[in-house]
């Protein structure tokens, strides 16, 4: 009677056992240590709001994937770099992630060997090209780096360029790693492409006023300036160029609108201001764009385009896009599969979403395609060119 007693407890334990390893196995869990309340904020809300979103999304209209939900576990970093590190190392121990969202260039660079130490899939929101810098492994980004906005960028400059003599490009950006990602690109592609990069002005990211660094721009004769800072520093870029009555062309990267942007820019932004935009818009009427309007509808965190939920929906499809691929590749949904399944991602659609994606194990950039857009005070975004491959494909001005 004991021994048969201790037959059913034992039979017991490896039930409650099982069960509790299938209880775990029906999610799969995503980290996003994303900035929710340091500087840029805005963005960082807006990306994570898109991201889950569109797990959301997954879980309620696919059945997560193959029955197991996606369970997305957010921290806010504070746009501090330890605090990015701390959630990675969190991530990776404590929670078990399957895959990691790391937000901006420091952070990214920082948390990089926690990465590649528990061999864990991450994409980085901030498309920093030093974050692909050898060693790659595990580390990947949406869609090109900001070489793709440099090159993109200085490449229509060249095309649109109708004056005589050489173009004259001045870069304004901030003193930290996400300002200084765009001058070795800019002056790499310059030198090929016959521009000249005139003056390289940088400040720390709580400076209020930019008159000093707009007067140098003014006094070296860039034509054009090229920007790498957030959306607040942009609007002051503006107000001190008004203020000494420079007026050159102002260029800036994907990430230079937010939800803000458009509230502190009224009356300044005018016609000045494009940007290089890798991703579909509303007026493409696309598969990817009708997707957006569907969530906007459904969960009402927007409602009309913006940049940074755009960011987020599309960093979250390629992470479902990734799980799906690993299970049905695999059959299971580990870091490894995960990975693999990624680098052999091949022209992968997402509607028009965004640009279709591809990874190897020697690249994990995902697209190199750009566009080139005028940002509108309105809030809207007007397509000035084709999508092109810099340096390769010929610009095709739009209504040119």
């Amino acid at each position: 009677m004991k021994k048969s007693l201790l037959v059913i407890c034992v039979a017991m334990i490896m039930m409650i056992g099982h069960a509790a390893g299938t209880c775990a196995a029906e999610s799969v869990r995503i980290g996003a240590a994303i900035n929710l309340t340091g500087p840029a904020s805005t963005w960082g809300q807006f990306h994570a709001k898109g991201q889950q979103d569109y797990f959301t999304y997954v879980n309620e209209t696919k059945g997560g994937i193959e029955g197991q939900k996606i369970d997305m576990i957010l921290v806010d970093t504070m746009y501090k770099v330890q605090e990015a590190v701390a959630a990675v190392r969190k991530f990776a121990v404590r929670d078990r992630v399957h895959m990691i969202a790391t937000w901006g260039a420091g952070e990214g660079l920082a948390a990089k060997p926690l990465v590649q130490r528990y061999k864990i899939p991450t994409i980085n929101y901030s498309t920093s090209w030093e974050i692909l810098e050898e060693p790659i492994e595990y580390m990947y980004l949406p869609f090109g780096s900001y070489r793709l906005d440099c090159y993109a960028i200085l490449d229509y400059i060249k095309t649109m360029h109708t004056k005589s003599g050489t173009p004259k490009v001045g870069l304004l950006t901030y003193n930290n790693a996400y300002g200084r990602s765009i001058h070795k690109p800019s002056q790499e592609f310059a030198e090929k492409a016959g521009i000249e990069i005139v003056s390289i002005e940088e400040f720390p990211p709580k400076t209020v006023d930019l008159t000093t660094e707009l007067l140098r721009l003014q006094k070296s004769g860039a034509e054009y300036v090229f920007m790498q800072m957030l959306p607040a520093a942009i609007v002051t870029a503006f107000k001190s160029a008004e203020r000494i009555g420079y007026d050159p062309m102002f260029f800036g990267t994907w990430t230079s609108t937010d939800p803000d942007f458009f509230k502190m820019g009224e009356g300044l932004i005018k016609d000045r201001l494009r940007i290089q935009f890798p991703g579909g818009l509303p007026g493409d009427n696309s598969e990817g764009m009708k997707l957006m309007k569907e969530l906007w509808k459904k969960y009402k965190t927007v409602d009309s385009f913006d940049a940074s939920y755009w960011e987020g929906v599309a960093v979250g499809m390629i992470m479902e896009r990734a799980l799906r691929n690993a299970k049905q590749q695999s059959g299971k949904i580990t870091r490894e599969t995960i990975n693999k399944a990624m680098e052999n991602f091949k022209n992968e659609s997402f509607g028009g979403l965004l640009p279709d994606v591809s990874y190897s194990s020697s690249n994990h950039e995902g697209s190199f395609k750009a566009r080139i857009v005028q940002v509108k005070e309105d809030g809207t975004f007007v397509p000035l060119t084709n999508f092109f491959v810099p340096g390769k494909d010929p610009v095709k001005i739009i209504g040119r």
